[in-house]
């Protein structure tokens, strides 16, 4: 009986090996998937260098707007004083009821 189980556990053992090397797959698609993926990381890659490009071009664009934003509020005047101007006035010649 033990010498039977030990025949069936080899002739188990081998038909799974067998099983295991066959699903394996062959080199030459081994070789295609290898290719493939390459190219993947190729285009992936591009897109990155593109994307990066396209972002210092935004960053530039930025850079420039917040620079014309600067120096139109360096050109307004303060309108500080003629607030505090209207405001007496007012106080001075409208307000006062009789």
């Amino acid at each position: 009986m033990k010498k039977l189980w030990k025949i069936l556990l080899g002739i188990g053992t081998i038909v799974v090996g067998i099983l295991a090397l066959s699903s394996r797959g062959n080199k030459k698609q081994f070789e295609k998937d290898v290719k493939d993926n390459k190219n993947k990381v190729k285009d992936v890659q591009e897109k990155a260098n593109q994307l990066k490009e396209e972002k210092k071009v935004t960053k530039s664009k930025i850079k420039n707007t917040s620079d014309k934003i600067k120096t139109t509020k360096s050109k307004i005047k303060s309108t500080k004083s003629a607030k505090k101007t209207i405001s007496d006035f007012e106080k001075k010649y409208r307000n006062k009821k009789k």
